[in-house]
């Protein structure tokens, strides 16, 4: 699994398309083949990961049933929009039109890189998701954090 990681500001050329900052680029799997999938995210993002992070995320949807009413909506919805991504020579992506709908990214985006995912905010949307930070984060810490792994 990959590791990526950091915080980008970025802004979308005219075309919709979307430069991965160098420092994250480095970051990128080999494994990756400069190529992604984009969906969308839980909250009002768009999410982006690396092909091969990819391939293990639909591995696990297609061991989802279709006869079972939620893990089918659950299927239909997280698949909802999903596309793949090739980066060009000038390290770019075209993001689709209906995702940064979707997400009402305009051309002042963030990226946030953590874990195996890259998350695709408008810069508005980002600041005042931050800006929400839990009233006790250090309780919230506490909680996530403390569990112990099963035996």
């Amino acid at each position: 699994m990959s590791q990526l990681h950091g915080e980008y500001e970025c802004k979308l050329d005219s075309k919709g398309r979307l430069i991965i900052p160098a420092a994250l680029k480095k970051q990128l799997p080999k494994a990756a083949k400069d190529s992604f999938f984009i969906n969308r995210g839980f909250e009002k993002c768009c999410v982006l990961y690396p092909s091969n992070e990819w391939e293990i995320i639909a591995t696990e949807i297609n061991k989802l049933s279709d006869y079972i009413k939620k893990e089918r909506e659950f299927k239909r919805y997280f698949l909802r929009g999903a596309s793949q991504l090739e980066m060009d020579t000038n390290s770019r992506v075209n993001l689709p039109k209906s995702l940064l709908e979707y997400a009402g990214i305009g051309n002042e985006v963030m990226l946030l890189a953590y874990g195996n995912k890259i998350e695709v905010w408008g810069k508005a949307a980002y600041e005042k998701m931050l800006s929400e930070e839990p009233e006790d984060f250090s309780a919230l810490a506490e909680e996530v954090m403390s569990k112990k792994p099963s035996e």
